[in-house]
């Protein structure tokens, strides 16, 4: 097999992170710049603040290039990272005072289009009607909203699986607990948020919450204990 142009010079995250460990100065910047886009997505949808996401991200990339050798091997490299990014977004979400939030604007709109709670719709590519830009920003704004008012933990697992995209068993991994915990929070989660999404336009309604296989009932919810609510 050929190999095409340009790809001897693109490898992949492992030996990324191993030249990394090597020396190679370089190297992590260019780890860092492949995933940054989607990491930044992350650190800003769970903390729901555009500088606590920069601090968040900040001390997530300082953490990951200094304990870089704890790397195991057991998980996808970009799981790694993105562990340490939540992580990183939770202990400064418990550090805050829990207080209602203004969203930001400007939520990437190259990632919006990938979860069911995102926009509560997806605004097609080139629209030019300013009212309706109008909505839909406003829209977004209501989602990121209702999205601040939940716990920590909810809200994370939420932005990876429902914003991000992320399987119920990545967004485990991520969050370095059970896949039940994850359903669960995912389950109080969305049904906390859907009475804050009624006002939406009624026209473009937010989407109902999306069940993947072997999701809990939310009735069922009730069994989890209180550390994941």
């Amino acid at each position: 097999m050929t190999t095409g142009p340009g790809e001897l010079d693109a490898p992949d995250d492992r030996k990324l992170l191993s030249a990394h460990l090597a020396g190679n100065p370089e190297a992590f910047g260019a780890l860092f710049a492949r995933h940054r886009d989607r990491l930044w997505a992350v650190a800003l949808r769970t903390t729901g603040d555009p500088e606590e996401a920069a601090d968040a991200l900040q001390d997530a990339m300082i953490s990951a290039f200094r304990r870089a050798g704890a790397y195991r091997g057991d998980a996808a490299v970009t799981t790694w990272l993105h562990r340490i990014v939540v992580n990183a977004c939770l202990d400064r979400l418990r550090r805050r005072k829990v207080r209602a939030t203004s969203p930001l604007s400007d939520d990437l709109e190259g990632d919006a289009d990938r979860g069911s709670l995102a926009t509560g719709t997806t605004r097609p590519a080139g629209t030019d009607d300013p009212v309706k830009a109008l909505l839909d920003e406003e829209q977004r704004l209501v989602v990121l909203t209702a999205l601040g008012t939940l716990p920590p933990e909810q809200r994370a697992a939420l932005v990876l699986v429902d914003m991000e995209g992320y399987s119920v068993q990545e967004a485990a991994e991520m969050l370095e607990c059970p896949v039940g915990t994850v359903k669960s929070r995912c389950s109080r989660g969305r049904a906390k948020l859907l009475p804050l999404l009624e006002g939406l336009d009624p026209g473009n309604p937010p989407p109902a919450p999306r069940v993947q296989a072997g999701d809990h009932d939310p009735a069922r919810s009730e069994e989890v204990t209180n550390s994941d609510a």
